[in-house]
């Protein structure tokens, strides 16, 4: 499997049309919980390359998901906006490479 979805029921869902695998996550206790359980499984075994997750969901991991992003293992994490749009305060990936290299067109 190369990519698995954390977040909300309804995105799960339409994330399942297009053939990734997912889990609706409902509170931070089992966001953290099936965190742990799918990175744990991929240091062994590639469980899945890329993890995607809603920013609310990256929100309630918080420092686990931080040290996860340090070590430099698979899963990869990528955030992606929840069901109802961007949360504020929460850059575009344009924004970010914009800031980063610091140019501006």
């Amino acid at each position: 499997m190369d990519y698995f979805f954390l977040g909300d029921e309804e995105l799960v869902t339409a994330f399942r049309f297009i053939g990734i695998d997912g889990i609706a996550v409902r509170d931070q206790q089992h966001a953290v919980f099936v965190f742990k359980d799918i990175t744990e499984k991929a240091i062994d075994e590639p469980y899945c390359r890329v993890l995607l997750l809603t920013e609310e969901t990256a929100d309630w991991l918080g420092d686990y998901m931080t040290d996860w992003q340090l070590s430099g293992n698979y899963p990869l994490l990528v955030e992606i906006p929840g069901i109802s749009g961007r949360l504020p305060d929460r850059k575009t990936l344009v924004e970010a490479i914009r800031e980063a290299i610091g140019i501006r067109v």
